[in-house]
């Protein structure tokens, strides 16, 4: 079975039921233009616009039988996680996404991964049990809590971490659109270089704050091969070593980390494979954005493999993570 982790899904059907419900949300503004849907929170600027692509399982399916992908685990889309909403809508809008993320992904070859009101720790561990209790077997989580700024390690987000690591729960950790860096703004760097970084430097004070020595029980899969974490793994150990009464042993946490495939590069792959373990990089395809990868399973037939080395990355540890095995809804 081939497994496509990373894979995004806003699904048609709750937008239009937005329409409706939007007096729920009273932070939440919904822009319709012609075809297009945008989202604003808590007065922010709008989100894009949501992707027709992001809508269209019909159209992800046929996707998927010509890559040959059996099965994808499909988040929401970053822009709309709404963390900026005050808690308690948070939760009220992780709920109603999640309904709809449900509700939208009928067929067997779609595997749903919740969202979580991350700006509280509290509220997001609310969300996780929910969430675990009507059949969701993993969550997308992005890197800033607070929409454009804030830290994972934040003491505030406790509970969740706590949670999560009790029950177990894969966690899908993914960067956030904006960056927070003006040089980013040409050229299409967000994407091409923001994203990386933006992952690296959350990750990295999550390893310096001994956080996945904190809580065992977490299983987190960074987005994009862990951004510039695996290259920069021995700055982080001599960091480590010169200051060791003040971070945690980064390398104790880092091997417990997992890393999807989306790099582009069979010798970048073959490095990662290196440095971490084939049973620790999962496929992803980051569909259906641009920036993505239209053909995820070439690039790990092309890196030169052994055939369990293969096996494993194409869909046998993602199974494992997600229990793809043990989806099935009413």
């Amino acid at each position: 079975m081939i497994i496509d982790t990373h894979a995004h899904l806003v699904p048609a059907p709750m937008l239009e039921a937005l329409k409706t419900a939007i007096s729920r949300f009273p932070s939440i503004e919904m822009l319709h233009e012609v075809g297009k849907y945008r989202l604003a929170f808590a007065g922010g600027a709008p989100t894009r616009p949501i992707a027709a692509d992001l809508q269209d399982t019909d159209r992800r399916l046929e996707w998927m039988d010509r890559e040959t992908v059996d099965v994808q685990i499909v988040g929401g889309w970053l822009d709309a996680f709404g963390y900026e909403l005050p808690p308690d809508e948070g939760l009220e809008w992780a709920r109603f996404t999640n309904e709809w993320l449900l509700a939208g992904t009928r067929s067997e070859r779609l595997v749903p991964i919740a969202t979580v009101p991350l700006q509280s720790g509290r509220h997001a561990a609310t969300a996780l049990e929910e969430a675990l209790a009507a059949g969701f077997t993993g969550f997308m989580l992005g890197t800033q809590p607070f929409g454009a700024s804030g830290n994972l390690d934040d003491p505030g987000l406790d509970p969740f971490w706590e949670a999560a690591s009790d029950r177990g729960a894969a966690l899908f950790l993914h960067p956030m659109f904006g960056c927070g860096d003006a040089r980013l703004a040409d050229y299409g760097m967000i994407n091409a270089v923001g994203r990386g970084l933006d992952t690296t430097t959350a990750v990295a004070r999550l390893l310096f704050s001994g956080h996945l020595e904190k809580y065992p029980g977490l299983k987190i899969v960074l987005s994009h091969g862990g951004g510039a974490l695996p290259y920069l793994v021995g700055r982080l150990k001599r960091n480590h070593a010169i200051m060791p009464n003040e971070v945690a042993d980064p390398v104790a946490g880092f091997r417990k980390l997992w890393f999807d495939s989306v790099l582009f590069d069979p010798a970048s792959l073959r490095y990662l494979r290196d440095l971490v373990g084939a049973d620790r990089i999962v496929l992803g395809s980051d569909y259906p954005f641009p920036i993505g990868d239209p053909n995820p399973v070439r690039i790990v037939r092309a890196a030169g493999l052994g055939a369990d080395e293969e096996r494993r990355i194409l869909g046998e540890t993602a199974a494992s993570l997600f229990h793809v095995h043990e989806h099935a809804r009413p």
